[in-house]
């Protein structure tokens, strides 16, 4: 029996695609105000009867922030894949993303280790790495030094792992992926999926910042894999190219048939247009647009290796042109409905 946290997100939904594909029964966690019929969304981009497949899945209400909650839920279960997280770049939700992401995380880990679950595979992120010097690349490998420059979110994921590593250290059997920036169809508001809806409504400045892309099949791809093999105690950088955000941008502008971001956004504009809508947020009460950290991330170059999980897994990326081209695809098949 396998459980899956954070389900409805762009990878849970995914990866329960995946595994009620291979099993009768898969259980997965949702919180009671969350929507599960986005999951039965993506199982129609991909199959003729949807409904049979998102039937397989066993929805239990539960908070990975509750320990006693996840003891009842484990019962049964043999393998966990961890795929909830908070995201968020805004400045005043430091706390709801240690206390979700790491406190969550530390919860998984000791009620898995409380059933003596086989295996858990832990969904990270690239944020979570260490940094390596100009004109290498990233390795899973890298100590990661504390830096002001890097986000509360990096910092609330690289404490994440840390549980991971301790339960590991404690006996647990775990792998970590740490997939770049994804690629797919999910909530077109939400998630790495906002991309496309950001270009869509006519974004006008982009940077010469650079990081990994990977298409959400490879990431699913790669966590099954691992799942299913012997690696154990390991991390996995999952990820296909490294690209400029002009390129990436330009390229989903250009498959959206849109005027691609036409103006530099040097770092001294950047620093005026995060303080700009930090003093708008603070008359109107409205939630941050660009924030500090956010404006910090997209300058940042940042090349990732996936030379580990490629000869792990012998997978064959699909190229990030191809991976946007699908998920365009889908992006206006949803809003020509």
């Amino acid at each position: 029996m396998i459980l899956v946290t954070g389900g409805t997100g762009l990878v849970g939904s995914h990866l329960l695609l995946e595994l009620t594909g291979k099993y009768d029964r898969v259980r997965a966690i949702h919180r009671p105000m969350s929507d599960t019929q986005g999951v039965l969304s993506i199982f129609s981009i991909y199959l003729d009867n949807p409904e049979e497949r998102f039937g397989k899945i066993e929805w239990v209400h539960g908070d990975i922030t509750d320990i006693d909650s996840l003891l009842n839920i484990m019962d049964g279960i043999d393998y966990v894949y961890h795929a909830a997280a908070e995201v968020s770049f805004q400045s005043g939700s430091v706390s709801a993303l240690l206390y979700n992401n790491a406190g969550g995380t530390a919860n998984v880990v000791n009620a898995c280790l409380e059933k003596n679950i086989r295996k858990l595979c832990y969904v990270s992120s690239t944020a979570a790495l260490g940094s390596a010097p100009p004109g290498t690349d990233i390795t899973e490998d890298l100590q990661r030094t504390n830096s002001r420059s890097r986000s509360m979110y990096s910092i609330s994921k690289f404490q994440s792992e840390m549980e991971v590593w301790r339960g590991i250290a404690e006996g647990l059997n775990a792998v970590i992926v740490n997939p770049s920036i994804i690629i797919g169809p999910g909530d077109w508001n939400r998630s790495s999926s906002y991309l496309f809806t950001v270009v869509w409504n006519g974004m006008k400045f982009y940077t010469l910042g650079v990081t990994g892309y990977v298409d959400i099949r490879d990431v699913i791809h790669s966590m099954t894999h691992l799942m299913e093999s012997d690696q154990a105690g390991e991390r996995f950088i999952v990820s296909s190219e490294n690209l400029s955000y002009q390129e990436v941008l330009e390229m989903i502008a250009k498959a959206l048939v849109k005027k691609p971001p036409g103006i530099l956004a040097t770092p001294f504009l950047i620093s005026i247009a995060w303080r700009a809508d930090w003093l708008k947020s603070k008359l109107t009460g409205k939630a941050r647009s660009i924030t500090r950290d956010a404006a910090g991330s997209s300058r940042r170059v940042a090349c990732f290796s996936n030379r580990k999980i490629t000869e792990a897994t012998g997978i064959e990326f699909i190229s990030v042109s191809q991976s946007i081209k699908k998920t365009a695809d889908l992006f206006l098949a949803a809003h020509q409905k």
